[in-house]
């Protein structure tokens, strides 16, 4: 074991802290290390489907909201390509999906202090000693040799992971498969007679469009689509509705009490589960121009439909259906299966173990985390244990927004510095949330 403390330890290496990876290499007080369990960096490679661009303009980068003089922006990134007059002349505000993960690779080969193909496996608190501290177990997947580090504070960003109906752990992935894994199965899904996608987000609409474009070259494939929602509803983009992007409003919902916050989210749901416009225009154009002069009986889009079970049968699945609006309860044959069913958070065994009845919770999977983002234990302490996952209940639909995991992390960054090292932006609305502020 290092007998080197530092400063932070940062657990799950996803945007979240590679970005505070970024903003940490730019500081001269801090010294942090980042392990990850994968053995290089890759952002949702199972949904990096080609001309699919980002749901935030570039600004929203690793650090420009902080830095925009950092060499690790997504503007030195294209310049160092090569690629500021081709963007220029793009005339895009979004990026695609697949530039922004290159993009986030190029940043992470440049950052020292980020290990992959290293697995945290356990997570010691040491308050009660001379210097309180936390004991990270560190396994290296290569050669399966187990590492000890020591922090003052503790990052966690170990992201989410698929959510899932009941028993379809149990079915072939090439059969029945979580967006996640769909472009690792999508040569099994072209080779069926019938996909039914289930969902009514972004990612639902990426792989309904990216096997419509397919479609065209395999003409007897038929595509169907359930979503539970009422609609295929778009993403709120209006300006103002934009501003609850932002760190006041993150003041005011995080103030809030949890039935309020949950209430607050409910009105908030065109913000966070709304379908980017643009891919909205592309689906609708793309069966217009397909359907003139003919209909066409091999696409089927069914909303108002949940999925209750799915049941292997010789000839493929059959999806228990409900249209709950009609309350007519049906059975729907397919032959695969993509569920964008969206996803949870995802606690390490070593979490819940360790810390689950030291931290205070606000309910069942919902823990209580400070406006800086650190978890409230059950006693006072001044080495932190702070979380960029799981945060959507304490800080708002902007918790998973690529521009405000900015934000997120200059607090983290100063909190821990015990100073201001990045300047947190303020009066950045026209509107006022709280009533606060006009006392």
């Amino acid at each position: 074991m290092e007998n080197k403390i530092y400063d932070v330890i940062g657990i799950g290496i996803g945007p979240y802290n590679l970005g505070m990876a970024a903003l940490l290499d730019q500081t001269e007080d801090l010294d942090a290390v980042f392990f990850d369990k994968t053995p290089e960096f890759v952002w949702h490679p199972g949904m990096l489907i080609e001309t699919m661009d980002l749901q935030v303009p570039f600004l929203a980068d690793l650090v420009s909201f902080a830095d925009p003089k950092s060499p690790y922006t997504f503007m030195n990134y294209l310049h160092e390509h090569d690629r500021m007059f081709p963007f220029f002349f793009h005339r895009h505000f979004e990026i695609p999906r697949q530039e922004y993960n290159h993009y986030m690779q190029w940043v992470a080969k440049q950052l020292e202090g980020l290990f992959f193909g290293h697995t945290v496996v356990d997570v010691m608190d040491h308050k009660e000693a001379d210097a309180p501290h936390y004991e990270v177990v560190v396994k290296e997947t290569a050669t399966g040799e187990e590492k000890y580090f020591q922090a003052k504070h503790i990052v966690m960003g170990t992201g989410s992971e698929p959510l899932i109906l009941d028993g379809m752990d149990r079915l072939p992935n090439e059969d029945v498969m979580h967006t996640s894994r769909y472009l690792f199965e999508k040569d099994h899904l072209l080779k069926a007679k019938h996909v039914t996608i289930v969902g009514s987000g972004q990612s639902a609409l990426e792989v309904f469009l990216d096997l419509l474009e397919e479609q065209d070259r395999q003409s007897d494939m038929k595509l169907s689509l359930f979503t539970r929602s009422g609609g295929l509803f778009q993403l709120d983009t209006a300006k103002f509705a934009q501003e609850m992007f932002t760190p006041e409003f993150v003041d005011y919902f995080h103030a809030l009490s949890l039935q309020q916050r949950k209430d607050a989210l409910d009105t908030l749901g065109p913000l966070r589960k709304g379908i980017d416009p643009d891919t909205l225009t592309r689906l609708y154009s793309k069966l217009y121009h397909r359907t003139a002069g003919m209909q066409d009986s091999r696409v089927l889009i069914q909303p108002m439909t949940e999925i209750k079970g799915i049941e292997a049968k010789e000839d493929g699945y059959h999806l228990q259906c409900k249209q709950w609006q009609e309350e007519v309860e049906y059975t729907y044959p397919t032959e695969k299966v993509v569920l964008a069913t969206g996803y949870k958070p995802h606690f390490p065994d070593w979490f819940m173990t360790r810390f689950k009845e030291k931290i205070e919770w606000e309910e069942e999977e919902m823990y209580k985390v400070s406006r800086d983002y650190q978890l409230l234990f059950n006693d006072d302490r001044d080495h932190h244990f702070f979380t960029l996952t799981n945060l959507v209940h304490s800080h708002g639909a902007g918790a998973t927004n690529l521009g405000l995991s900015v934000h997120r992390n200059v607090h983290i960054i100063n909190t821990i510095a015990g100073k201001e090292v990045y300047r947190n932006q303020s009066d950045t609305t026209f509107q006022q949330f709280s009533m606060k502020d006009f006392q």
